[in-house]
């Protein structure tokens, strides 16, 4: 069993601060690249493909052609739940749900990866550090389609209890949107997982950075 020391430091992973994951039905195949570009331009420095639909050669060939990007921005790639693409595209890190191998087995094998687990509980969030995460995601924090399976939203009490009760940096998800940063911050958020509020908006790049300025980002 590992112990609950965090594998980096806090400020060691600032860039996830806004922490973009993607939805290629949402932006279409089409302007992905184009779109993903542009939430760089914008500031966002991390981005995980999460792309169930996709069988593992396409999601490999799509990491792929993202990584350039990513690289050209200084930014960090995560393939979710999928340590193997995570590692033949060079990627910074994989994240986990709470169904896939523990942390500190990837770990073991892949010292060098930053890892993420997806948490929907105190005690999901607290075995997630024991097991050797890097960070979580806690939600759903508000109401979202995106992740109704996992019951009614948490709310932002339950936020400051899991913040308060590791040592990793707790990213909010599910239903965030520009002006609901603050009060997740407030409530002991590192930052913030977006999917729907940045992919929908008309102009990415200044969606994006208007979520940066919430961690001193510049304004465009």
């Amino acid at each position: 069993m590992m112990t609950s020391t965090p594998f980096k430091t806090m400020q060691s992973l600032d860039f996830l601060q806004v922490y973009l994951i993607t939805d290629l039905k949402r932006i279409g195949r089409d302007r992905f690249l184009g779109a993903v570009e542009e939430a760089l331009e914008g500031g966002v420095r991390a981005l995980q493909l999460r792309e169930k639909d996709l069988n593992p050669k396409d999601l490999l060939a799509l990491a792929l052609e993202v990584k350039p990007l990513i690289k050209r921005y200084n930014a960090k790639l995560f393939i979710n739940d999928r340590t193997d693409i995570a590692v033949m595209a060079g990627a910074d890190g994989v994240h986990l749900t709470e169904t896939s191998v523990q942390a500190s087995e990837v770990k073991n094998n892949f010292p060098d990866l930053i890892i993420g687990v997806s948490t929907h509980s105190l005690e999901g969030a607290r075995l997630a550090e024991t097991q050797g995460a890097d960070f979580i995601t806690f939600s759903p924090i508000y109401e979202t389609p995106s992740k109704a399976g996992y019951g009614p939203p948490q709310g932002l009490d339950p936020l400051r209890e899991v913040a308060q009760a590791v040592r990793l940096p707790v990213l909010a998800l599910g239903g965030i949107t520009l002006h609901r940063v603050p009060e997740c911050l407030e409530h002991g958020a590192f930052g913030v997982a977006v999917i729907s509020d940045i992919w929908d908006s008309k102009h990415v790049k200044q969606q994006s950075s208007e979520y940066t300025q919430n961690f001193g980002g510049n304004s465009l």
